[in-house]
């Protein structure tokens, strides 16, 4: 008897080990830009965390802040090719995906609550649909952006009051000719040069959403927030359709239900940190200022619709008529 048990026992521990090896079947690498303290960095650590438990451990997802793991268009690149999994990205997509460019347009979404409504409807799904076809990327969920706001050293309230203020804009047309259809004289300008160039004088404004206009101490050179909200937008947790294809029915239902988790998880997050860093950067001294939105948005639309690409047009014109 003993010669036959010990085939049968060493195959016993095989099988254990095997069961061991299986425990963890894949691990996920998701690579971000955003540092430890953003939401969307702290919603992905969450996302992790969700799908381990969901999955007893099976699949774990380590997160690299910092554009440590390579940028925004290394990652999409590399989850093209198989050799990158997962990342969070959105109007560079349209890169492939020309929809991708309503994640970002000008007075395109009246309120949060409105731009929950699209990017979770049927405008929100042709998106995505667009994306996973064109990009072979998957988004999975999508977390809110805080709306972008004029700085100035004084109270603008409309784009009368603009008079050519000399206005760091992004290098993108769209932002270019928007800016400048409204009255400013729009500067395109690489952000690491924007505080020393307020500092000096050689421009007058800028504009982006609160968490920068706090992480780059605009308020010790500017004096005022013009709350223009001209951008709001959404941004996508993605995975690779090459990983995805990789996962079962089972598994890709525990990715789906991770993802919904950290999406809520990050929205309590964003909402803490909108209220936070107002009440900030008012303590540091900048005053806050009400704006005729309507007359900015109004003013504007020609430029955006004149940027926009042909394919998505017609949505844009639908939601500036809602």
């Amino acid at each position: 008897m003993k010669p036959i048990m010990k085939p049968i026992l060493a195959g016993l521990a095989g099988a254990l080990l095997a069961g061991s090896a299986m425990a963890q079947e894949m691990t996920l690498q998701l690579g971000h830009l955003a540092n430890e303290e953003n939401s969307w960095h702290k919603a992905s650590v969450k996302f992790g965390e969700e799908l381990e438990s969901l999955t007893d451990g099976r699949i774990t997802v380590e997160v690299y802040p910092n554009e440590s793991l390579g940028k925004e268009m290394d990652l999409i690149n590399g989850m093209q090719l198989g050799t990158a999994d997962m990342t969070i990205t959105g109007e560079s997509l349209q890169n492939w995906a020309p929809m991708a460019a309503l994640l970002a347009v000008p007075y395109a979404y009246k309120s949060l609550e409105h731009m929950d409504e699209v990017a979770s409807g049927e405008i929100g799904d042709q998106i995505e649909a667009q994306i996973i076809e064109r990009a072979q990327i998957r988004p999975i969920a999508y977390f809110a952006r805080g709306p972008r706001n004029l700085t100035s050293n004084r109270p603008i309230t409309s784009p009368d009051e603009l008079n050519d203020m000399k206005l760091r804009v992004p290098n993108v047309p769209l932002f270019v000719d928007f800016w400048g259809t409204l009255g400013a004289s729009p500067t395109p300008m690489a952000f690491s040069e924007v505080f020393t160039s307020l500092q000096n004088g050689t421009i007058d404004g800028q504009e982006n959403p609160l968490a920068l206009i706090h992480s780059a101490n605009f308020n010790e050179v500017q004096s005022h927030v013009n709350l223009t909200e001209h951008v709001r937008s959404w941004i996508y947790l993605t995975i690779s359709e090459m990983t995805w294809n990789e996962l079962s029915d089972e598994d890709k239902e525990a990715v789906m239900e991770a993802a919904r988790r950290a999406q809520d998880y990050e929205r309590e997050l964003f909402l803490e940190d909108e209220e936070r860093l107002a009440n900030t950067l008012q303590e540091a001294g900048m005053e806050f200022v009400e704006v005729d939105q309507e007359a900015f948005a109004e003013k504007g639309q020609s430029a955006v619709l004149d940027n926009v690409n042909e394919e998505i047009r017609p949505i844009v014109e639908e939601l500036f008529n809602e």
